[in-house]
């Protein structure tokens, strides 16, 4: 990575790459998926608001992260992965983003680019990368351009020279790159259809700029990537102009994981809000009570607030499950727009909680829960920051446009 310029020295320290690929420990159940998940949260959990505090980014929780096995959990059977339903998947995100939602969401790119894989990759593409995947590779993204116009245009071009195809452009919201070893991107490539285009970390030409300036998910390094005539494997191309005519559940995959780091920050919040009601508010003067457990107003907060996380929770974990059906057979049409609604109300209802949940604990917790050294506004930040992925209004768009007139969601990795 490049760092913001030193103001009084004026030079950058040199780029940090991740450490070579170790072959991780292999999973082999969606069992032990979750006893791993579980395991490593409570040590993300130990640090989490000193590194956001800090900005301090993770890197030696990322290698344990990759060294557990969890990063190649959806690899199917047939190329050695364990094949983890999609139910697992969002509970494992949830299980990590309540302990650290910008640690949680460092790998989600790498989730979404393997089921996009699955639906457009050949099978000589599936295994030269799920055998990286299982072998120790990370996958970032080098996200959309900066700029006012749609997040799927792009000025990003991969081009025909005599020394091979080159990527040229600049992308930013570049989740996970800093850490990766595979990096894919958007392009166009010369026939002005859209490609997507994985990249070395260390290929000539690709630089990683950590201008990440955000006010939440301070930690997740979701910069700028640089490719300048970038060398490019002409097997690494993948033809994502197809997937618009095709049916698949690249785009339901991914929004499955946003709707999981938005109910684990809401996990979160609520803890920290009974944690913080228990052991430190003082109870108002006109209640007479000696506790503010005990505030008849707080308990039903608490219990609205305890309701509305399961409710998201319940339709997170339907919509893996509307997954994992969509998945055992052929994709049609109508399977996949089943599959994008079955997460769009999940995703409703996970940003409305996680922002929900993340406000209301300062009325109930009291003045004394703003203080710095509690460091609990992070819970708001992230939430507000994480849940701006794609307009929530858009999901009752697309909710109410299929349910009223029967149109299918359009196919993209936002549905």
């Amino acid at each position: 990575m490049l760092f913001r310029d030193d103001p009084l020295s004026g030079t950058k320290p040199k780029r940090r790459h991740p450490r070579a690929p170790q072959v991780p420990h292999l999973i082999r159940s969606d069992e032990e998926a979750l006893e791993i998940a579980t395991r490593l949260a409570e040590t993300f959990a130990e640090g989490a608001s000193e590194r956001d505090r800090e900005r301090r980014l993770p890197w030696d929780e990322i290698e344990a992260y990759t060294a557990s096995g969890l990063g190649g959990i959806t690899v199917p059977a047939e190329f050695g992965g364990a094949d983890v339903s999609f139910v697992t998947l969002a509970k494992v995100f949830e299980i990590l983003c309540a302990a650290d939602p910008a640690l949680g969401q460092i790998p989600q790119n790498q989730f979404g680019v393997l089921a996009l894989l699955r639906d457009v990759g050949s099978r000589d593409q599936k295994a030269r990368i799920y055998g990286d995947i299982l072998a120790g590779h990370r996958i970032g993204n080098a996200g959309p351009e900066r700029g006012r116009k749609a997040v799927n245009h792009s000025t990003t071009t991969l081009r025909s020279t005599p020394d091979g195809l080159r990527l040229t452009g600049q992308r930013f919201y570049s989740t996970g790159s800093m850490f990766a070893h595979w990096i894919p991107t958007r392009a166009v490539d010369e026939a002005g259809w859209p490609v997507q285009v994985w990249v070395r970390h260390d290929a000539p030409g690709l630089d990683i700029v950590d201008d990440w300036a955000s006010f939440g998910q301070r930690t997740t390094a979701s910069g700028s990537v640089i490719f300048n005539d970038t060398p490019v494997d002409d097997e690494l191309v993948f033809p994502v102009w197809s997937y618009k005519d095709r049916p698949g559940i690249a785009g339901p995959v991914s929004q499955l994981v946003q709707a999981a780091i938005d109910a684990g920050i809401a996990v979160a919040a609520v803890q920290d809000a009974i944690r913080f009601v228990k052991d430190h508010a003082r109870p108002w003067m006109d209640s007479g009570l000696q506790s503010a457990s005990e505030d008849p107003t707080i308990i039903q907060a608490i219990g609205e607030l305890e309701t509305d996380v399961h409710a998201a929770q319940a339709l997170l974990y339907e919509a893996g499950t509307v997954l994992d059906e969509v998945a055992r057979v052929p994709v049609t049409d109508a399977a996949s727009a089943r599959a994008s609604i079955a997460v769009a109300e999940a995703k409703i209802l996970t940003t409305e909680i996680a922002l929900a949940a993340t406000e209301t604990l300062f009325d109930l917790a009291g003045s004394a829960s703003t203080r710095a050294a509690h460091n609990l506004d992070r819970h708001w930040r992230n939430a507000r920051v994480h849940t701006l992925h794609d307009p929530v209004r858009w999901k009752y768009h697309l909710l109410g446009n299929y349910h009223l007139n029967g149109v299918f969601p359009a196919r993209h990795q936002w549905n």
